[in-house]
């Protein structure tokens, strides 16, 4: 569990980041290859930059933090 917590710790900063665009990233589960599902909402949630976001923002920002990281979704 202790990358979860490291994951969450990580999501926190990043949405920080993203609510200050009206958007918010949160945390639904790590799967066991270390795949980290996140539900993009606010202004994100609807927002055709959000697949951009996702990759380019959400999931080189917690790549960089928690490296056993392979890859971040959508649900």
């Amino acid at each position: 569990m202790e990358i979860e917590l490291k994951i969450k710790n990580a999501l926190g900063r990043i949405a920080a980041l993203i609510r200050g665009h009206g958007g918010n990233v949160e945390f639904v589960a790590l799967e066991p290859d270390n795949v980290v599902r996140v539900k993009l909402s606010g202004a994100c949630g609807g927002c055709p930059m959000a697949a951009h976001t996702l990759k380019n923002v959400v999931e080189a920002r917690l790549r960089q933090e928690v490296p056993e990281v392979t890859r971040v979704e959508s649900v």
